[in-house]
């Protein structure tokens, strides 16, 4: 039923986020101003990949090992991926707020505090991203980032540090989902195998484990 997921980078570029696609042979990557992440059906190529890192020297091939010899060793990252099939019963106590252009610059200055390689000035193009904010300030996000016809990955999942354990991140997951439902989607989201807390909160709020899936690191 969700075997697209296996190929989420591949299958996103296929459908609603064509119009960031560059494809170089059977792989298919993100306008690296947008994202740095590649896919293919199967698995990636060292020519495909050799060509867009002509553009791009450091980025993600999600699925498959990539086949090949490369110049430096592919380094590895194994996600978790969840899937959430019904709508998230939580009251929402917290006034979420969609992120504008308005809004662009301290999202992009908040959320590469913590994710500086993968966050890049054009990856809120990709959906969109709503965030909570106290004292002025926004102190919790989250947004859309891959985004298939009929799925929608739920990314960016950040809390300020000096505002944790105040539920934010657990309103702002079901306010997105309920989003994405309402498209008549699913949400999908992944975590780093390590990151035993945010998995157990995902769990909490329904998301069902449905495998894990590789990112394999490539870097000129």
């Amino acid at each position: 039923m969700y075997s697209k997921l296996d190929n989420p980078v591949y299958h996103s570029l296929n459908e609603h986020h064509e119009k960031f696609c560059l494809n170089f042979g059977d792989s298919k990557f993100y306008n690296p101003e947008v994202a740095a992440f590649g896919g293919a059906l199967e698995a990636g190529k060292e020519n495909d990949i050799a060509e867009y890192s002509k553009i791009c020297d450091d980025f993600l091939m999600f699925g498959a090992k990539p086949i090949g010899n490369f110049k430096t060793e592919l380094s590895q990252l194994v996600c978790d991926q969840y899937v959430l099939e019904k709508k998230i019963n939580l009251e929402l106590t917290e006034d979420i707020l969609l992120l504008t252009e308005e809004n662009q610059t301290e999202l992009l200055l908040f959320v590469k505090k913590f994710y500086p390689h993968y966050f890049k000035n054009r990856t809120p193009e990709l959906g969109r991203y709503f965030g909570i904010f106290k004292d002025n300030k926004l102190v919790a996000v989250t947004g859309e980032r891959m985004q298939m016809n009929d799925m929608t990955e739920v990314s960016a999942v950040i809390t300020d540090s000096d505002y944790l354990g105040k539920g934010y991140a657990k309103q702002l997951v079901a306010f997105v989902s309920s989003k994405i439902f309402e498209d008549n989607k699913t949400p999908f989201l992944h975590v780093a195998e390590t990151n035993t807390g945010a998995k157990k909160l995902y769990e909490k709020l329904g998301f069902d484990h449905r495998g894990t899936i590789n990112l394999w690191g490539v870097k000129r």
